[in-house]
């Protein structure tokens, strides 16, 4: 009876001194440097206009223990195209990585990071028109608000000239 009452008493000692044993030795998240939080002032759920009028609804979450971000579009209207992207920091080059796909069937994969203020990245695709490729270039800056602009542009000879795709406001949602 009393190595009964021995093994009853000393099983939760075990288990508690395992518990703070592995405490000890938990790793620092994998994801934790600052560069892996440049991007967090877009994280949110927002409503996002251009010149005005709705554009759309987003939805930007971290994902996988915080290293990345998770994006959901939803173009206003009917007809409004739906995306998503994944973000990233890639450490083994010291860039920001984007990919996004739309349901109108494009890929858009784009390198940068964060400069003067504002997450810049870019990258090359085929034309629409088949002529060769386009540069694409997407900034997305905090503002004192709270809000975030997104601009996006396109050059077609090399970065000489830009044209602006899209250049949106993003709110909060529910803000007041």
């Amino acid at each position: 009876m009393k190595i009964i009452l021995s093994l009853l008493i000393s099983i939760p000692l075990v288990c508690l001194a395992q518990d703070e044993e592995s405490a000890d030795t938990t790793p620092a998240a994998v994801c934790s440097s600052e560069q892996y939080r440049q991007f967090d002032f877009w994280i949110g759920d927002w409503d996002v206009s251009s010149n005005g009028a709705a554009a759309g609804t987003n939805s930007i979450h971290p994902v996988h223990n915080g290293c990345a971000l998770q994006e959901n579009w939803q173009g206003s209207g009917e007809g409004g195209i739906s995306g998503s992207s994944f973000n990233i920091y890639d450490r083994a080059n010291d860039k920001w990585h984007q990919t996004w796909v739309d349901s109108s069937g494009t890929l858009l994969e784009l390198d940068g990071g964060y400069f003067d203020g504002k997450m810049v990245l870019s990258g090359e695709r085929p034309s629409r028109d088949g002529s060769g490729t386009s540069l694409h270039r997407i900034s997305w800056s905090p503002l004192e608000n709270g809000s975030v602009r997104q601009l996006w542009e396109v050059s077609n000879n090399d970065g000489r000239s830009w044209s602006v795709l899209f250049d949106g406001l993003y709110e909060k949602k529910g803000k007041e």
